[in-house]
C-alpha cells in the first residue's frame, strides 16, 4: 500500500471509485474553482465561465486550437486566453447573426454594410464559482438554487471544521456549495451513472479529496469531496475502511428521507460531542408529514419546516411623459392610418398595372417598389409614446424617474425544508 493511500487510509476516509475514462484534452487545470488573488488572467486548460445572456452562462475548458459559437459569431479560445477574468470581449455582428431565427427583407450595397458596423454583440468572461457554476451546469436531476442553498447553509451552521452528509447528489449543485464551505463532504448518490458524472465533475474543478492525495491538487481545503455510489434508504451512511465519519451536517434531498433517517442513528455517523444539524429538501408536503413523524421517532428536535420564495427586484429608469406627448401620439397614429390607406390605394393601382403589362420582375424604380416599402423613415423623431427609433434607457436627451421591477423570472421550484437538530451527551443537573 503506498504512502499517500495509508495517509487517506489514517485519516478515515474511504477510497473514492475510479472516475470516467476521458480525453486528456478534455480536462482544465486542476483547482478550476480555487482561485487566489494574483491568478486573475485566464490560463490555457483553464475551465472559464462565458456569461452570453442573464439565461445562458456557458462552461468552456479552453486550448489554443478551440472556437466557440454564439449568437454573435465565433470566438476563438486565442480570444480569451491571455485576458483578465470579468473581461468583455466584443464581436461585430452582420444583420444575419442579428435577426437570426426571424424574417427579414434583404438589404443590399452601401445601406447593409453601414448597418452592419453599428451592430455589436460581446461576451463576458467570468471565473468559476458555486452561484455561477449552478446557473450553467448540466441538469441531470432537479437541482437546489442559490437562495436555497446559501439559506441552508446558514441554518445548519456549516463552517471550515464542519464534516458534511450530503445524500442525493444529483447534478452536484449544492455539493460546490458545501464544499466550499466545509471541511470534509460526504456524498451520497445511489444512481451509478449520475455518481460517475457527478465524480468526473468533481474532478475537473479540483475538488476531489483523493486528488489532493495523488497530488495534482495542492490546496487540501478545496479537494475535501468524497463521493459514494451507495443507497442510503438500504445501506446507511458507513462506507467502507470508515469507522467514524462525525457528521455535523446532514442534508437529504430523497424521495424517501425518512428511511434514510433510522439509519443516522449507526455509532460512527454523527459527532457524538455537539449539537447535530439536518435539512431535508422535499417537493411534496405529505413528504414532511412522513419525514417529520421519523424524526420525533429517532430523538430529533426543534423541527420547523420552511419554505423559500424568492424575489428579485432590478433598479430600472422609466421616461417621464407629458400631456403634450400623449397629444403628439394621438396626430402621428392619424398621419400613419392616412398615410397607410394612400400607399394602400396607390399600391394596388400599381399592381393592377403591372398585372396588365404581365410584368413578372419588379424594377427597383417601378411604383410598386417604392409603395411597397413606402413608411415613416426610421430616423424620424422618437415618439415615447408611438412607434419610431428605440431609445437607450437613460438618454440624457429625455427626462427619467428610478422605478424597480420584480424580475419575471427566478430559477427556483417548489420545496419544502425540513430543519431539526440533535444533540449528544448533555449531561443536566436537577
Amino acid at each position: 500500500m503506498s504512502e499517500k493511500v495509508e495517509q487517506f487510509h489514517a485519516e478515515g476516509f474511504p477510497t473514492p471509485a475510479p472516475v470516467v475514462e476521458i480525453n486528456k484534452t478534455e480536462l482544465p487545470n486542476p483547482g478550476s474553482f480555487v482561485h487566489t488573488s494574483d491568478d486573475n488572467i485566464v490560463k490555457e486548460n483553464d475551465l472559464v465561465l462565458i456569461y452570453i445572456s442573464k439565461t445562458n452562462i456557458r462552461p468552456l475548458v479552453l486550448h489554443k486550437d478551440g472556437r466557440m459559437n454564439t449568437k454573435y459569431g465565433t470566438f476563438l479560445h486565442t480570444e480569451i486566453i491571455g485576458k483578465e477574468y470579468g473581461s468583455q470581449i466584443g464581436k461585430y455582428m452582420n444583420s444575419n447573426q442579428v435577426n437570426r431565427g426571424r424574417q427579414h427583407q434583404k438589404k443590399t450595397g452601401v445601406q447593409e454594410e453601414e448597418e452592419s458596423e453599428k451592430k455589436f454583440g460581446f461576451i463576458h468572461v467570468l471565473k468559476p464559482t458555486p452561484e455561477l457554476w449552478t446557473l450553467s451546469l448540466p441538469h441531470r436531476t432537479q437541482i437546489v438554487y442559490t437562495f436555497d442553498s446559501s439559506y441552508i447553509t446558514e441554518r445548519m451552521q456549516i463552517n471550515s471544521l464542519s464534516n458534511v452528509l450530503e445524500a442525493g447528489t444529483g447534478s452536484g449543485s449544492l455539493s460546490h456549495q458545501f464544499s466550499r464551505s466545509c471541511k470534509r463532504l460526504f456524498t451520497y448518490e445511489f444512481h451509478e451513472v449520475r455518481k460517475q458524472q457527478a465524480e468526473l465533475e468533481f474532478k475537473q474543478h479540483g475538488l476531489l479529496y483523493q486528488d489532493y492525495l495523488d497530488g495534482k491538487v495542492k490546496d487540501k481545503n478545496s479537494a475535501n469531496i468524497i463521493i459514494n455510489h451507495r443507497d442510503v434508504c438500504k445501506d446507511g451512511f458507513l462506507v467502507d475502511q470508515v469507522e467514524n465519519i462525525n457528521g455535523d451536517a446532514v442534508f437529504l434531498d430523497l424521495p424517501a428521507p425518512w428511511e434514510a433517517i433510522p439509519h443516522l442513528n449507526k455509532p460512527g455517523v454523527l459527532n457524538q460531542n455537539k449539537q447535530v444539524r439536518i435539512c431535508c429538501f422535499s417537493p411534496c408536503f405529505e413528504q414532511v408529514d412522513k419525514t417529520i413523524e421519523a424524526l420525533e421517532e429517532n430523538g430529533w428536535g426543534g423541527i420547523e419546516m420552511v419554505e423559500i420564495q424568492g424575489r428579485n427586484f432590478e433598479g430600472r429608469k422609466r421616461m417621464v411623459k407629458y400631456i403634450d406627448d400623449a397629444v403628439k401620439v394621438l396626430s402621428d397614429q392619424k398621419e400613419r392610418r392616412n398615410l397607410g390607406s394612400v400607399n394602400y390605394k396607390k399600391l394596388k393601382k400599381a399592381r393592377q398595372e403591372l398585372e396588365s403589362k404581365n410584368v413578372t420582375e419588379i424594377d427597383e424604380s417601378s411604383d410598386l417598389k417604392r409603395y411597397k416599402t413606402n413608411s415613416t423613415p426610421k430616423d424620424e423623431k422618437f415618439n415615447p409614446f408611438g412607434k419610431g427609433l428605440r431609445i437607450k434607457e437613460g438618454d440624457p436627451i429625455y427626462q427619467w424617474s428610478n422605478v424597480a421591477k420584480v424580475e419575471s423570472e427566478i430559477k427556483s421550484h417548489t420545496s419544502y425544508l425540513t430543519f431539526a437538530v440533535k444533540i449528544f451527551n448533555i449531561d443536566r443537573q436537577e
